[in-house]
């Protein structure tokens, strides 16, 4: 697969920097290791690390699929971290979504009270899974 790799630090200035300043960072999950070589890692991964290490209250993932699916196909609406092991150790929750939940699981147990992950297919995916109190997509909670 080539020059992939693994999260061993996040320096947050950069990204502190531009939200203090009203900017919206895009981060491209691009990393440099000890011998100066750029590794990809995986972008859910990335941005759960970010948003554990900038103290995010929620953390959003969009993906293709309208979240997290049991195996009958249904949305599961709201998952706790057992719930969760349960998925992992019963089989439903296997290939891509695999790094989206352990990323998303990881931040919720390092201080982010939630993570969503909805699907951004849909228009005003985001604002339909915050402001409504309809569920629209998974939300992980921390406890």
């Amino acid at each position: 697969m080539g020059q992939v790799g693994d999260i061993t630090g996040i320096d947050p200035r950069v990204v502190q920097v531009l939200q203090n300043d009203a900017f919206i960072p895009v981060v491209s999950p691009i990393g440099f290791g000890a011998d100066n070589a750029s590794y990809n890692i995986n972008a859910d991964v990335v941005a759960s690390k970010l948003a554990t290490v900038l103290g995010a209250e929620k953390l959003l993932l969009l993906t293709n699929t309208p979240g997290v699916l049991n195996k009958n196909g249904e949305l599961l609406t709201n998952l706790s971290a057992r719930e969760i092991d349960d998925l992992f150790a019963d089989g439903t929750l296997s290939g891509g979504m695999l790094p989206k939940i352990a990323g998303a699981l990881d931040a919720a147990r390092s201080g982010v009270n939630s993570v969503h992950i909805i699907d951004g297919r849909v228009p005003h995916a985001m604002l339909l899974e915050i402001l409504t109190n309809e569920p629209f997509g998974t939300m992980i909670r921390s406890h």
